[in-house]
């Protein structure tokens, strides 16, 4: 699993928008959620292609045995068919964006 994060210099200051807009240029089409703390998600899969990103909060996520906190600006791509799980880590609520690939934008 590779946690990609938001680069300041490279990318500009980290907003909502901003990591919606390079979600969208990635082909990804996005929604936003809001994850109270303690918000657990077991161990599933999809059946397509994700992005889960973090606008802010923390997000702990387990793709393949291999775990990850996700903090602000950081996103992991979660392949159709992997099984994983998260859980929302802290006193803060996650503030996410949910991106998935549909099948016809392949």
């Amino acid at each position: 699993m590779q946690v990609r994060r938001w680069n300041t210099a490279a990318d500009g200051p980290l907003t909502e928008a901003a990591l919606r807009a390079r979600l969208e240029a990635l082909g990804y089409v996005v929604a936003r959620y809001v994850y109270p703390p303690g918000t657990r998600f077991p161990d599933h899969a999809h059946d397509v292609d994700k992005i889960d990103a973090v606008v802010s909060g923390h997000f702990r996520i387990v793709i393949g045995g291999h775990t990850a906190a996700l903090g602000p600006g950081d996103w992991v791509e979660v392949p159709r068919g992997r099984r994983h799980n998260a859980t929302v880590i802290g006193d803060a609520p996650v503030v996410s964006l949910d991106a998935i690939r549909l099948a016809a934008s392949r």
